[in-house]
């Protein structure tokens, strides 16, 4: 950990007095690769575990800056609730927001419902909300990332920031390239999501011909309730 905290003094530019004084050794080098490399697999070890526990889920993305009161959170509560009605484990990133949303919903419908977080530790603790039942935390994102893909029956996007657009681009990706099974992927929020679309019609598909015309049947942009179950239970189950 003080090899780490010694390259980013470096990168960030301490100044030289608060900074060790001699170079990285190749040991030295070769030391801490070992244990990040450790301390990788133990995640996607664990991390694999745990999602094998929960074989029937569909997880939750958003923004974590949305409170009790916006609707979006509102639609994410009520949702999650029905989704956990229809048999489903509730999955999201274990944080605020959206997130919260999720897990509160499902919490809310049974004290037995599965409303679980795959939670990631931030330098700016983000505390996990309290509707969790059951959780496992992450020091990578990209680790993180790699057990939501596979973590769930379908996957609910509603409005967010960078972190929720690149986590929808990260999975519309891999079953656009084969790399998964071609999995629901619902966008909830048209005034959100309807631009984007917009993007890729316009610019991408048309304009620099970048995308094919089948990669925009890859999502489904909706807020009726009533679809989005239809999607959820007609989708078959992964077999990863």
């Amino acid at each position: 950990m003080d090899t780490v905290k010694k390259i980013l003094r470096k990168i960030i530019n301490i100044p030289e007095a608060k900074t060790a004084q001699h170079p990285l050794t190749l040991k030295e080098l070769n030391t801490n690769a070992k244990h990040r490399v450790s301390v990788i697999a133990k995640e996607f070890q664990e991390g694999f575990h745990f999602i094998a526990k929960h074989p029937k889920s569909v997880t939750f993305f958003g923004s974590a800056r949305l409170d009790e009161n916006d609707p979006y959170y509102q639609k994410a509560r009520n949702l999650a609730k029905r989704v956990a009605e229809a048999g489903y484990s509730v999955v999201s990133g274990g944080g605020p927001g959206i997130m919260e949303a999720a897990n509160r919903g499902a919490f809310e419908y049974s004290k037995n419902a599965k409303s679980l977080g795959i939670c990631i530790q931030l330098p700016r603790e983000q505390k996990s909300n309290p509707y969790i039942t059951d959780e496992i935390s992450f020091r990578h994102f990209f680790s993180r990332k790699v057990i939501m893909t596979f973590s769930a029956e379908a996957f609910l996007y509603f409005p967010g920031g960078y972190g929720t657009i690149d986590e929808f681009f990260e999975i519309i990706t891999l079953v656009q390239t084969g790399k998964i099974e071609k999995v629901p992927m619902i966008l909830v929020g048209n005034d959100f999501w309807k631009p984007f679309d917009e993007v890729f019609r316009k610019s991408l598909l048309e304009k620099y011909h970048t995308i094919s015309e089948e990669d925009l049947n890859l999502y489904t942009i909706t807020e009726d309730e009533e679809v989005i179950l239809d999607i959820i239970k007609k989708a078959p189950m992964r077999k990863e």
